[in-house]
């Protein structure tokens, strides 16, 4: 146990800081780091580390070292200049827990700018928020992760375990660089990951799958319309055969009990759809992207079958598309669900309470367990590496949308919330005998 004194001085030493945080998170918002433009925030991140004199691992994702492993999800794009930054703190006395602090830095896209009150990447602070694209999602809490280690060290103090200091890519779209971690080596007896879901303790969470559908029409001139076959007006019932998809696996008796109380937790997405060529052609071809919740535990490969089966299904309604099937193609999110509760770990219940602890003697409350109807990267520690994965982030508002923004004083609960966690978890060590002991 920490003694209440050293936690007191702990806070403090977070506050003291807290200045430098905003700006440091300031600056990292500013690095636009949507996906495949990661490369100048992770160099940024490694610089900083490598500062605080921790050990760096930088390295390119290789789909292939990941393709073959539990939990990977069919690739988009290049990957050619994806990396990953890990930093390590080596324990001197390695005599408690070993602990992964773990952040994705991609971003999801910005949109149309004209919807943004300011531009994207110049965040700014107005009323107590910070707002910026990824400001929210999650570079706060990457910020959180380092200054509640900086709290420490300008104590004189260190976690007395090795800790994993984790920016990774991909989280928005396949989870790929949380996995190639695990595939480098990475691991320890438990996870942080400082997703904006608002200081509660994520208590589960949906998994996802993405999938494109190509449809092909038959294109003539609009005055002979009847005789041809309208690719984007074929992909309507498709999609109204999803939704009623959509609503039978949400129905209370096939809901996870984790959300059992949610009226509708699994979401259907029509995320993107495009097709024609010509406003006054008949369109000859559409391609709309899928996005599908599946419940913790609900088997991934039989949750595709139920939905190719349902496309084939509406296809053979119409005349055209039975004999032109739609073509289904996964691309990005082939993620499970992952409740703490079906966590068996030892560890799972320990590091729970711990972060309970540190929590409430920070806001004087106790921590909030909520599941979640987006997925985060903590599937793969918690199923792949039975590593117990607790998602616990500042209040956020408008993430993935426009005007996203963290609220700063939350930011800084959950950077004292940590650091008097990391300190309950890891034990703590002197690095500087000159200062008091703790």
């Amino acid at each position: 146990m920490i003694p209440t004194e050293t936690k007191k001085k702990i806070i403090t030493a977070v506050d003291s800081l807290f200045d430098q945080q905003i700006e440091f998170l300031q600056d990292l918002t500013r690095h636009p780091s949507t996906r495949g433009n990661e490369q100048s925030a992770q160099h940024f991140m490694a610089d900083t580390l490598r500062t605080r004199g921790y050990e760096i691992d930088q390295w390119n994702v290789n789909v292939d070292d990941i393709a073959h492993l539990p939990g990977f999800s069919p690739v988009i794009g290049n990957y050619e200049d994806a990396i990953n930054v890990v930093a390590t703190h080596h324990s001197q006395q390695k005599t408690g827990k070993s602990l992964i602090l773990n952040g994705h830095i991609d971003v999801v896209p910005v949109g149309p700018l004209d919807m943004w009150d300011r531009p994207p990447f110049d965040p700014y602070i107005k009323d107590g928020w910070m707002y910026g694209r990824g400001v929210a999602d999650m570079k706060a809490g990457i910020a959180s992760n380092l200054f509640a280690l900086d709290a420490l060290a300008s104590l004189g103090l260190a976690p007395a375990a090795d800790v994993y200091f984790q920016t990774v890519v991909e989280e928005e779209c396949t989870g790929n660089g949380a996995l190639a971690c695990l595939q480098r080596g990475y691991s320890a007896d438990a996870a942080l990951i400082p997703e904006p879901l608002g200081e509660t303790l994520t208590s589960a969470q949906i998994g996802v799958i993405w999938l494109q559908v190509h449809l092909k029409g038959r294109p003539v001139h609009v005055l002979e319309a009847g005789s041809g076959a309208n690719a984007i007006e074929a992909a309507i019932p498709l999609i109204s055969a999803l939704h009623r998809l959509e609503e039978r696996w949400n129905r209370a008796e096939n809901r996870h009990p984790a959300y059992a109380a949610h009226n509708h937790p699994l979401n259907l997405n029509i995320g993107k759809i495009e097709g024609g060529d010509w406003a006054s052609s008949v369109p000859a071809w559409c391609v709309f992207d899928v996005r599908m919740a599946i419940f913790p535990g609900q088997d991934i490969e039989r949750a595709k079958n139920d939905l190719e089966e349902t496309l084939l299904s509406a296809a053979n309604e119409s005349d055209f598309l039975k004999k032109n099937k739609p073509d289904i193609i996964y691309h990005g999110f082939q993620a499970e669900g992952y409740s703490l509760a079906d966590h068996n770990n030892e560890n799972t219940p320990l590091a729970i309470s711990a972060l309970e602890t540190a929590h409430q003697f920070v806001t004087g409350k106790e921590l909030p367990f909520v599941p979640t109807t987006a997925t985060t990267d903590a599937r793969f520690f918690g199923l792949y590496a039975d590593i117990p994965a607790l998602v616990y982030g500042p209040n956020s508002d408008a993430i993935h949308g426009f005007n996203e923004r963290v609220e700063l004083e939350s930011m800084r609960r959950i950077t004292q919330s940590t650091a008097l966690f990391i300190a309950d978890w890891c034990g703590l060590e002197q690095t500087d005998p000159s200062l008091p002991q703790f």
